[in-house]
């Protein structure tokens, strides 16, 4: 007999890691807040869970220059923050934007971080590990899910 396991809270726990494709954009989460406001969640997974992951430094740096980029584009990005897997990372924005104008954000984003000279923040006074960066890495990791931009919709392997 088999039993199926009791839902639980975090929303990524529910999810079944072993059938996803990476890389892809998927929203994960929709929260409507006390006062009406509402914020999305987004998985932006760019390894294949359990099979590969992103070292600590490219993450580290990924997060930082995602995070100062973003808000170049968009005033409605929140946070955007990995996972601790080290597979991916989550974006989180106000309102409900249209999916198409989440990847052209993430897409313009990326791309910013390509043409980057130095990690943002990356010193012991703005940055509690200054010295965990990598900015090859994170242009290296980039560069891969960039290249594989008609995935991104994709979350579920045919």
């Amino acid at each position: 007999m088999v039993t199926e396991a009791p839902r639980m809270n975090v929303e990524s726990f529910n999810l079944d890691h072993r059938i996803v494709s990476a890389p892809y954009v998927r929203l994960a989460d929709r929260k409507q807040l006390p006062a009406g406001d509402v914020i999305v969640k987004y998985d932006v997974r760019f390894t294949q869970p359990n099979r590969a992951h992103l070292e600590m430094p490219t993450v580290h740096s990924i997060e930082h220059l995602f995070a100062e980029k973003s808000r170049n584009h968009s005033d409605r990005v929140i946070d955007f923050s990995p996972m601790g897997c080290q597979t991916g990372f989550y974006l989180i924005l106000q309102g409900e934007p249209a999916y198409d104008e989440v990847l052209a954000l993430i897409e313009a984003t990326l791309t910013d971080i390509l043409d980057a000279t130095e990690v943002p923040a990356a010193n012991e006074t703005q940055c509690g590990w200054g010295a965990n960066h990598t900015l090859e890495g994170a242009q290296t990791a980039v560069r891969g899910f960039l290249a594989e931009r008609d995935r991104w919709n994709t979350v579920y392997a045919a």
